[in-house]
């Protein structure tokens, strides 16, 4: 595939991307704007709707409080005229198109029912409305009336509450199949007397069910009777408990759908938990975007549900023509955008095709080749870095070549220093095994020889000077006894003594050394030349020990000369004064060089037989690692050689010692 393509593919892929993304984002951010205004509209228009149903319920309760108030009511129930007030509150029921007005005597006790003048003498202080008039004032409230009470007033009104229920997708289960109650819009007034004394309560109302005159007033006043589709677009309900009363939602048929039931959601909301729902939810057979509050009784309780909702149709159509034109102006937008793309990755292309051809050819070996484009941009100076690229190269190639040169030396160096360590842990490893073997052998043999070496004394003593056993008896004292100092070495190298570390002068013990050694046989033809450094800080070691290896190093260094020649002794601290250095320097025969690797090797000596143990580089050795310090060596045949003893300065003595 080209590089064209690949960039047109890719820039197709992001403003596809981009225009999906957009399309999701923006589908959801129109319909949850849309959504969000009609949600906010229907919870206004639900404020609307109690407006009429409270201003329904204060206009039934000014009646009934200004008919309590009338004087010639009051007159007539003093004289118990019932005939007369009769006729007088049913002339107001019907004017007023009150379902139920009916008077009480200050007891509760009915004494006039309008709508059913048979049916007195019933006991009404226990209805909760008529029971607050009791007690004086007005009261106004929603309120369920039983079927009892309403077969007081009248069959036609039981009959009116009477409602089967109708099988509602969405509605919760109930064990019921049938509503026989009422809900009433229901007020009382107290009638009293000029002083003030009760002389009953007289109570109205209207009863809601199977009426449309309020849903019907909060659909002109709120909806305007809009339409979609020949679909009325807005809808009130009063709702009885779960139960359609009042409506203009339709069902099927087109007809009131009165006796269906609110969904599950709803109830659990509105009226198991008493909280307003303001959401979209199913209503009978669409979905509308509603709201729903508890209607309350006198006593706080929660007996229906007023209910104002939107066809919810109209916004999703509008939602989708709104993002469908969003999608036409999209894909305009893709095809003018991939139109420019094509023609401004011509410009792009050419320079970059170039340049391919300029890398095949630097593959090929030709680093001379030179890129020819000028143009202003990135492009090209792209040419002109590739062009510094191609001059850099070959000159990092010349020096490639010359490093290749020195890369075998280099190799052969570090393979050298690689020997060294190794050497270092062999020795190391063989001083370890032989220290284990040298303790064995020393623990057994020590005691057997100390028995050869007394009774050979013993014999020595016994036998006369002149005796032919005399010489050969000496002899035996003379190799036990070396046998008895080999095996002591061989001790010590094994078993090691822990150093006494104290606070000690390197120059101090030089000194001491060089003095034990000064009368020597081998010193008498030796120069010695000294070179101490005046800064040298003390050191925590073990003086005894350090003068063991210096006296043991010192006298190899004569013997090396066979005592005529020049030993040196230099005393120094490194730059960071972490460390001392001792070197010792002869100017003897030197070490071969196959013997270097050897030098602090157990028994490992150039002497002739009889003249060492070839423990006294081992011991010493060991007595430099004790102090986590090292001995270097450095020789050439002939020439003489150089023992370096380094130790290190112990920082916290230094300062304890200043302090």
């Amino acid at each position: 595939m080209s590089l064209r393509s690949k960039l047109i593919l890719s820039f197709v892929g992001v403003i596809v991307l981009g225009g999906i993304l957009t399309m999701i984002f923006g589908s959801r951010l129109v319909r949850s704007t849309i959504i969000d205004e009609a949600q906010k509209k229907v919870e206004h228009d639900l404020s609307s709707a109690w407006m009429v149903f409270n201003n329904k319920l204060d206009e039934i309760g000014n009646i009934v409080r200004f008919n309590a108030e009338r004087e010639s009511i009051r007159d007539l129930i003093v004289v118990q005229n019932y005939d007369v007030l009769h006729r007088y509150l049913n002339r107001v029921r019907l004017q007023r198109e009150l379902d139920i007005l009916t008077l009480t005597d200050s007891t509760g006790r009915v004494i006039v029912r309008t709508r059913n003048p048979e049916a007195v003498g019933d006991d009404q202080s226990q209805d909760e409305i008529v029971e607050k008039a009791l007690d004086g004032g007005n009261y106004a409230s929603p309120t369920i009336v039983s079927r009892e009470e309403l077969l007081k007033e009248g069959q036609d009104l039981a009959d009116q509450a009477y409602m089967e229920f109708v099988p509602t997708p969405k509605a919760s289960l109930r064990p019921e199949d049938e509503e026989v109650n009422g809900m009433m819009l229901k007020a009382a007034s107290a009638v009293v007397d000029e002083q003030g004394n009760l002389l009953g309560v007289l109570y109205g109302g209207i009863l809601i069910n199977r009426t449309s005159e309020i849903v019907d007033r909060v659909k002109e006043l709120v909806f305007k009777d809009e339409t979609y589709k020949g679909r009325e677009i807005g809808t009130a309900t009063i709702f009885q408990h779960d139960l359609r009363i009042s409506t203009n939602v339709k069902n099927q048929k087109g007809e009131r759908a009165l006796g269906t039931r609110v969904s599950k959601e709803v109830d659990a909301a509105v009226l198991e938990s008493g909280q307003a729902w303001i959401d979209r939810a199913f209503v009978v057979n669409d979905w509308y975007i509603t709201a729903y509050e508890p209607i309350k009784n006198i006593n706080d309780e929660i007996i229906g549900i007023l209910y104002v909702g939107m066809l919810e149709r109209p916004y999703i159509d509008t939602t989708r023509r709104v993002i469908f034109g969003f999608a036409i102006i999209a894909v305009l937008c893709v095809l003018t955008l991939l139109t420019i793309l094509y023609f401004s990755t011509t410009q792009t292309i050419n320079p970059l095709q170039k340049m391919v051809v300029a890398t095949q050819k630097i593959a090929q070996g030709d680093l001379t080749h030179k890129l020819d484009v000028r143009t202003k941009d990135e492009i090209g100076a792209l040419a002109q870095s590739f062009n510094r690229m191609t001059d850099e190269l070959r000159l990092a190639n010349q020096k490639l070549i010359e490093w290749g040169k020195t890369l075998e030396k280099k190799v052969e160096e570090r393979t050298e220093e690689i020997k060294t360590i190794q050497s270092h842990l062999i020795q190391q490893e063989k001083l370890a095994s032989l220290g284990k073997l040298a303790a064995g052998i020393a623990h057994e043999i020590n005691n057997p020889l100390g028995g050869i070496l007394i009774y050979s004394h013993l014999l020595l003593e016994d036998s006369p000077e002149k005796s032919p056993q005399y010489d050969n008896l000496k002899k035996i004292v003379k190799e036990t006894t070396r046998c008895k100092d080999i095996v002591k070495g061989l001790l010590q190298f094994a078993r090691p003594k822990d150093p006494e570390m104290i606070l000690t002068d390197i120059h101090e013990i030089l000194e001491d050394s060089l003095s034990m050694m000064e009368r020597h046989v081998l010193f008498q033809n030796i120069h010695l030349k000294k070179d101490y450094s005046p800064d040298l800080p003390k050191i925590v070691a073990d003086s005894a020990q350090l003068q063991q290896v210096f006296l043991n190093i010192i006298l190899n260094a004569a013997e090396a000369m066979d005592g005529n020649g020049t030993i040196e002794i230099k005393t120094s601290l490194d730059v960071d004064r972490s460390h001392i250095y001792v070197d010792i320097t002869d100017t003897g025969h030197g070490i071969k060089e196959e013997n270097k690797s050897r030098l602090f090797e157990p028994f490992f000596s150039t002497k002739e037989v009889g003249k060492g143990t070839g423990l006294g580089l081992a011991i010493s050795y060991g007595i430099i690692q004790k102090h986590q310090g090292t001995i270097k060596v450095a020789s050439q045949e002939n020439k003489g050689s150089t023992f370096t003893i380094i130790l290190p300065v112990r920082r916290d003595f230094e300062h304890g010692e200043s302090s």
